[in-house]
């Protein structure tokens, strides 16, 4: 009886001793560190690898150091020409201040979430519905300076945002496609009408230099006689010259006079 009695005496001795080292012996992992507090306070950090603790009087908060990834959930957003969307974002992060984070914030990534939420409608609302679909890149740098510099207290870097999708109802995507398609209708005839320009401005220099030489009109004639029986065309065209042309209202004024 004696036996049995000193055998589980001995089970529970290393049973305690078990407990105890493994309380206080941790093992870190490369990219983990250790926020160490002595009798509640903060002692220091330490890792990656083997740390020992003095049991019952030391803990240790583990933080992650890798890049996290953070998926804002969809924000609805009425834009600053008053347009109502749905934005949803992602946010690349880590921590770069294990005791900050551990300290200064009781859960960081709630609060990275929180702050990512309201800075995206706050930003976004500033902004009309063209910018919000065509000038992302510039968005993104914004919410990403804005979040880095309120998270900098919490021993948190934003590496990166980017704004994923921007919803718009059925009724204004309509609205958007007919303002595009007018859009293209207004740039058409920009182009046509600066063609017309362009055209009539070098048939005025041809005309200049033409004039210059009236063999050189002739020369116009016999080439545009040329252009034409080439087509095999029956149509007969006789060149007529523009002096006569000239000539006929001075002639017709000296009829009538006395």
């Amino acid at each position: 009886m004696d036996m049995f009695g000193d055998l589980i005496f001995y089970i529970v001795l290393i049973a305690i001793l078990l407990a105890i080292l493994g309380s206080a012996v941790k093992i870190l992992r490369e990219y983990e560190r250790g926020v160490v507090f002595t009798l509640g306070r903060f002692t220091g950090t330490k890792g990656p690898g083997l740390i020992l603790l003095v049991p019952f009087v030391q803990q240790m908060v583990r933080v992650d150091l890798r890049m996290l990834v953070l998926d804002v959930p969809s924000q609805d957003v009425i834009s600053r020409d008053n347009v109502s969307v749905s934005v949803n974002a992602v946010i690349y992060f880590r921590v770069i201040d294990p005791e900050n984070a551990t300290i200064e914030v009781e859960n960081f990534m709630q609060a990275t979430s929180e702050l990512a939420q309201t800075t995206l409608r706050s930003v976004l609302g500033k902004h009309d519905l063209d910018e919000m679909l065509a000038e992302r890149d510039k968005l993104n740098a914004d919410i990403q300076e804005i979040l880095d510099k309120q998270t900098d207290a919490w021993g948190i870097k934003v590496a990166n945002v980017e704004i994923k999708h921007v919803d718009v109802n059925e009724s204004m995507i309509r609205a958007i496609a007919r303002q595009a398609e007018a859009e293209r209708e207004r740039r058409a005839k920009v182009i046509n009408a600066e063609g017309e320009q362009q055209a009539a401005q070098k048939l005025v220099e041809a005309a200049e230099i033409l004039s210059r030489e009236p063999q050189a009109m002739q020369l116009r004639y016999l080439s545009s006689l040329n252009v034409i029986a080439s087509e095999k065309s029956s149509t007969i065209v006789f060149p007529f010259p523009m002096e006569l042309a000239s000539l006929i209202p001075s002639l017709s004024k000296a009829k009538k006079e006395p």
